[in-house]
């Protein structure tokens, strides 16, 4: 293999719609979610975020030319967290890129740009099994609160 290039964090644009949903197609196959994967509704929902979206912003992880993941930081409001805080929504590295540091350096960039924009409390949802995003979550300060995520649809339809 050859000398990794550096990685770069490209903001979205809808452009990068193809590129966002086969990734977000490969996280959802590697991960499943709650929810069945409906690419359509994950495009509408990918523009709406992108062309004007006051809840957060979303990055592809470029390495040299190549997209080679992509990360999503979404920002919300919490009394018990003192104000401003926000999620890692989604995280999603290539398998093929996996374990070479670009999810740490991911990590970092949107702790970087949360802090500017007056986060104070990072959170995540993780699966249980995925010990090595777990490992990863840990080691760079993330803290389980042995606290249930629980959910509910307020939209008729969605389980």
């Amino acid at each position: 293999m050859s000398d990794p290039q550096p990685i770069r964090f490209e903001p979205a644009r809808p452009e990068h719609a193809d590129i966002f949903i086969a990734m977000m197609r490969a996280l959802e196959r590697a991960d499943p979610g709650t929810t069945p994967f409906d690419e359509q509704r994950r495009r509408v929902i990918f523009d709406q975020f992108v062309r004007d979206s006051p809840y957060g912003r979303a990055w592809l992880i470029v390495e040299g030319e190549r997209p080679v993941g992509y990360v999503v930081l979404t920002v919300s409001f919490s009394f018990e967290y003192r104000g401003c805080d926000a999620y890692i929504d989604e995280l999603y590295i290539a398998e093929e890129h996996r374990g070479r540091g670009i999810g740490r350096r991911a990590m970092e960039f949107v702790e970087t740009v949360a802090r500017a924009l007056g986060v104070n409390a990072m959170h995540l949802e993780v699966s249980r099994d995925n010990e090595a995003a777990l490992e990863l979550y840990r080691r760079i300060g993330y803290v389980d609160h042995a606290r249930y995520l629980m959910t509910k649809w307020l939209e008729r339809g969605e389980s």
